[in-house]
């Protein structure tokens, strides 16, 4: 089968959500012949013939049907319904499973990647979805390596993203891997959005304070160091004797109630601070190091960059608010 690199196929399931479903056509409909950039035949297809619901209650028709979809040298599976819904039909999957065979470059933005690994297409590669599913994801598909503090993955032929807006960030990524920056910038120009964002850049889920239970040990140091973060001699030693236990118990006890060390929970709510303050505020680095409790801007970096996926800056940047 011929397939052409600007025919794009987008296969939406029954149930899937809104959002997720409007993004490619959205991004690949975006005529650029105009100024000498790719016009792209955006063929959208069912899962079934009738009309598909959506999770906004709306139904929507799909104008073309599956075989569609066999020209095209990228196919789209752009969100899904829950893993526990429906199960995916045979047909669905030997259509990706065939489109790959080609040559074609196969997406699932969202849930779409249950369905990419449901053809046996992420087995033995790098994959991430939404970071509500990562662990069902995980337990599911043994064979893929997923990814959980990424955008969106590329591994060439298969590309999976993490929820909603990043489905958009993974468009535009192929946009410009495949047609050049110019294409994605046109693209993000017109759709009013920032034209990159990292594919390894952390997908900002952030973890709640913990609820502290009065009487606990454990909770007690926790609610100590969330209230101290900006004093820089709290370290683990510290929580340790708020908690009244010898350090090594205070280790497993914590590791016990929170499922990591005490020294990686300090420096991720350490870090979470930071985002809070280079977000809110407009001080420099040095400052929101110092505040968060690191000694300066060099110290804060590395970790920094290590829990969230990107510079302190860059995360201003994208999150600064108004």
């Amino acid at each position: 089968m011929t397939r052409s690199a600007t025919t794009v196929g987008v296969l939406v399931g029954d149930g899937a959500p809104m959002l997720e479903v409007a993004v490619a056509p959205r991004v690949f409909g975006i005529d650029q012949a105009g100024r000498g950039g790719p016009r792209f035949d955006v063929r959208v297809a069912g899962e079934y013939s009738r009309p598909l619901g959506t999770t906004a209650g709306i139904s929507i028709g799909a104008p073309h049907p599956l075989d569609a979809l066999d020209e095209a040298g990228l196919l789209i599976v752009p969100g899904w319904r829950p893993p526990t819904g429906p199960p995916v039909g045979a047909d669905v999957l030997d259509l990706l499973r065939n489109a790959h065979r080609d040559g074609a470059t196969v997406v699932g933005l969202c849930l779409g990647a249950f369905v990419l690994a449901e053809a046996g297409l992420l087995d033995g590669r790098r994959a991430t979805t939404h970071w509500h599913y990562l662990a069902e994801f995980a337990d599911r598909f043994p064979a893929v390596e997923v990814v959980d503090d990424a955008l969106y993955v590329d591994e060439g032929t298969v590309v999976t993203s993490a929820g909603s807006a990043a489905g958009l960030d993974a468009c535009l990524h192929l946009l410009r891997r495949d047609h050049g920056p110019d294409a994605a910038n046109a693209a993000a120009r017109a759709l009013v959005v920032a034209p990159q964002r990292p594919g390894g850049q952390a997908q900002f889920v952030e973890r709640p304070v913990p609820q502290f239970h009065t009487g606990d040990a454990v909770a007690d140091a926790m609610r100590h160091a969330v209230e101290h973060l900006d004093d820089p001699a709290l370290d683990v030693a510290g929580l340790a004797a708020v908690a009244r236990l010898s350090r090594r118990t205070f280790d497993r006890r914590f590791r016990e109630t929170t499922g990591c060390s005490p020294l990686q929970w300090l420096l991720h709510q350490r870090v979470l601070h930071a985002q809070h303050i280079l977000s809110t505020t407009d001080l420099d680095i040095d400052a929101v190091a110092r505040a968060s409790g690191f000694t300066d801007g060099v110290a804060m970096r590395p970790h920094f960059r290590r829990i969230v996926g990107v510079p302190p800056q860059s995360y201003r940047v994208s999150f600064r608010t108004e």
